[in-house]
């Protein structure tokens, strides 16, 4: 019986060996699964968003529209109380008696002729120019000189007077960049013509031409 067992023996030894040499040979699964968070080529999957070109927080977190949040009325362009005003454009047609309209900053204004005193005068007309006979007019005033103004009328050459419907009302400020002190005056001039304003102080005097039509 010796001789049957030993082949025996033979045949499942050779069964196991090759068994065990299948099983070593075999890569086990998970050495070529990608890790968790690993892109297709093996890298990590931070690596693989720098090579896209989007980077953790490239993007602004900064609202829409924070760059314009500045009111849209603070570059009016208004003067400011003290500043210098640019070069004013003749309003052709508007002026009479050698006194222009002038234009500029968004303020129509005529420059009067003084007595050892600058005189501007502001216009608020209702409608362009040149101002309209029978309609009330605010016109603002700056004026150096000293003292309270103490007289304000307009004329035209044959005597005829304006209607100085309020004022002058003293202002304690604005933002007109002309020099003096400052009064506001309402008119209602009954007929057309060019019509002379005269203003005076304790120590000055002024005047400016207006069309009236």
């Amino acid at each position: 019986m010796k001789w049957i067992r030993m082949p025996l023996v033979a045949v499942l030894a050779v069964a196991v060996i090759g068994g065990c040499a299948s099983d070593g040979g075999r890569p086990a699964a998970s050495a070529t699964r990608p890790a968790a968070g690993e892109g297709a080529s093996g890298q990590p999957g931070s690596q693989a968003g720098e090579q896209s070109g989007s980077q953790p927080g490239e993007q602004s977190s900064r609202p829409a529209g924070e760059q314009s949040s500045r009111p849209a009325g603070e570059q009016s362009g208004r003067p400011e109380a003290g500043a210098t005003a640019s070069p004013a454009a003749t309003v052709t047609g508007a002026g009479c008696g050698g006194t222009p309209v002038l234009s500029g900053g968004g303020f129509l204004e005529v420059r009067g002729a003084g007595d050892g005193v600058e005189l501007w005068g502001l216009l608020f007309a209702k409608g362009p120019l040149p101002l309209r006979h029978g309609e009330e007019v605010k016109i603002v005033w700056r004026m150096t000189g000293d003292g309270p103004l103490r007289q304000v009328r307009a004329t035209l050459p044959d005597g005829t007077r304006a209607k100085l419907a309020w004022g002058p009302e003293e202002h304690s400020g604005s933002n007109w960049p002309r020099p003096g002190q400052e009064w506001g005056t309402g008119f209602v001039f009954p007929e057309r013509g060019c019509w002379k304003v005269e203003l005076a102080r304790d120590r000055g005097r002024g005047h400016a031409w207006l069309l009236v039509r």
